[in-house]
Formats: C-alpha cells, structure tokens, sequence
C-alpha cells in the first residue's frame, strides 16, 4: 500500500469492526446500567434498614449489620431488614433472568414464568407439601420446584403440534397456571388456621419474615443459575438464528430448548418457594434490559434491573404514602399490569 492510499476495510474486517464495537458499547452499558443499578438498591436498602418504626442511628447501622451489637439493633436490623433486603435483591435478580431465558428462548415477551403458569405450578406444589405432607423448609422448596417441572413439562407437551407455536404456549401455560391457582385456593379452604397463615405467602407474594436461610439459598440457586446461563447463552444466540442454522453451528437444538425450560422453571421455582409467586417482575425485567441495552440477549442486565425492581418495589410496599403496608405482589402486580395490557394490545409480539 503506497503512502497516501486509503486503507479499506474487507466484509470480513468489517463484520469483526462492527461486531467489536458493538460489544465494547455494550459493555459500557451494563457497567453504567450496574452502577445506577448498584446505587439504586443501596439507596432503597438504606431506607428500609434506617426507616420503620424503629429509628436506628447512622452510626449503628453498618455495625448491626455486620452482627456486631447485641439487643433491638441487631434484631431490627441484622436478623430482620437486612435480610428482607438482600431476599427482595436475590429474588427479583432470579425473577428477571427466569424471564429473559424464557422471553428469549421462545421468542416472545408474554412466555414468562408468571405468564405461563410456571410460577403457579410452583405455588401448588408447595402448598400441596405444606398441606397435604406436612412439610417445612427444605420439604417445601422441594415441592414447589416439582410444581414447577411438572407445569413446564406440561405446558411445553401441550402445546406442541409439530413444534412449539409461541401463542399457543402462552395460552396453554395461562389456562393451565389457571387450574393450578384454583387447586391451590382449595388446598387453602382444606387448611387449618395455622397452616393456611403459612401458605399465603404463597399467596400473595410477600418478603415478610425472610432469614439469612432464604439469603443463602437464593444466593447458591442466583450463582448456579449464573453458571448454567453462561453455558447456554451461545447455544441461544445460535438459536435466534433459526434451527436449522443452530443445527449447523453444532447446537443440540433439543436438548438446549429441553433444559433451558427446566433451568428458568427451577429458578423460578426456588425464589417462589421463599417469597411466594411475586408477579410480573419477570415480565418487565427482561424488555427494559433489552432496550437500555440495545441487544436481544442481556441476560445479565435482566437479572440487575429485576432485583432493582423487587428491591425498590419491597420498599415501597412498606413505606409509600396512602398505600403501605402492602405485600410486595400486589404493589409489582400494579406496576406490572399496565405493561402487560401493553404487550398484548400493541399487536403480534415476536422479539423482546
């Protein structure tokens, strides 16, 4: 190449420019979007730890925090508000990447776990097991991830014809998350009043009473989820491109729509089994993520924006004016319900 001559860039050199530069913008993004994300939480977390009816001074927080003062500052705020906040972060983080797996595995912003009767499933069969077997704890996160398979599993062979047509299945997982809730409503006129206190959690969705238990568990399912997604995320990215193309690029089609279903069911499942089906964060979490993103696939920042939500609506639930206390459902139910109508109003939705 001679002094002065302009160097042009290739299809292939600008194919990997472009690509490059893409990544590097959205890099950015989700670094900017998990500082607002990071100080948004911090900021809702500190008011629910230093707000309520229990005024804990500044300089006592972090030190109760930590486990380190003895009597109603460590009650208040380490065994009570501040795992109430780290649950609220967890779960909304497990609700969003849920969604997002299913949003992008299917094709289509309704095919939530919430939606499509995933979630609902997963109620039943922890109620069933608090019910019907008397069980607690570990027994009844058992239970509502069984719900939950067995609702995946059966949405997903019901509405197969040939293939899986994405109306289809969302009308099929919402008749059957229908018949799961009813059967779960008669489970609760079987109980006695003890028992039926418990099972509303279930219910109506609530972070009442969450423990440095529920913590641990959702963090140990939030980081295996990690883990899992980051080893199916290349094989849904092969997927957007079309089966036959995804065949070509070595994705075992099968087997990767097979566990993906089951990977968002059991997340999904284990954060209903702590905080009850909490609606529509899942919903929301993945389209926001994409469009503050700009890609398709921002499963990471579905999970940041789905635990800001729940985090920030958590809060709100206890301390909004005119309408708290509330539980944390019926306040996510109210913001997610609008953007429901919206998708199902605004036409044929077929991408995030």
């Amino acid at each position: 190449m001679t002094a002065g001559t302009e160097h042009r860039l290739g299809p292939d050199e600008l194919t990997r420019h472009i690509g490059a530069a893409g990544r590097r913008a959205g890099r950015r993004r989700l670094l900017l979007l998990a500082g607002v994300g990071a100080v948004a939480a911090l900021a809702f977390g500190l008011e629910l730890l230093l707000g309520g009816s229990s005024q804990i001074p500044l300089g006592d927080v972090l030190p109760a925090a930590l486990g380190l003062q003895d009597g109603l500052n460590d009650y208040v705020v380490h065994q009570t508000r501040l795992p109430r906040a780290l649950t609220a972060f967890l779960g909304g983080a497990l609700f969003g990447l849920s969604g997002s797996l299913y949003q992008r595995l299917i094709g289509n912003p309704l095919a939530t776990p919430d939606v499509i009767g995933v979630t609902a499933g997963a109620s039943t069969g922890a109620v069933l097991v608090l019910t019907v077997l008397g069980g607690t704890g570990l027994a009844v996160q058992s239970g509502a991830l069984v719900g939950a398979v067995i609702a995946a599993i059966g949405i997903y062979l019901l509405s197969w014809r040939g293939g899986v047509d994405t109306y289809r299945l969302v009308l099929v997982g919402i008749g059957l998350g229908a018949c799961c809730a009813a059967l779960t409503s008669y489970l609760v006129t079987r109980m006695d009043q003890m028992t039926m206190e418990r099972a509303m959690r279930w219910m109506m969705g609530s972070l009442n009473g969450s423990t440095w238990r529920d913590v641990a568990i959702l963090s140990i399912t939030l980081l295996f989820g990690g883990c899992c997604v980051a080893l199916v995320s290349t094989g849904l990215a092969n997927l957007s491109l079309g089966d036959d193309l995804a065949r070509g690029l070595g994705s075992r089609v099968g087997w990767l729509r097979s566990g993906t279903l089951l990977l968002g069911a059991a997340l999904a499942a284990m954060v209903t089994s702590v905080t009850g089906p909490i609606a529509f964060v899942a919903l929301v979490a993945g389209p926001i993520a994409a469009r503050l993103m700009r890609l398709p696939d921002a499963l990471l920042a579905s999970a940041l924006i789905g635990g800001t939500i729940l985090a920030v609506s958590d809060v709100l639930a206890q301390s909004a004016p005119f309408i708290s206390p509330v539980p944390t459902g019926t306040l996510t139910a109210l913001i997610g319900a609008p953007v429901l109508i919206y998708l199902l109003v605004r036409g044929r939705p077929t991408s995030i």
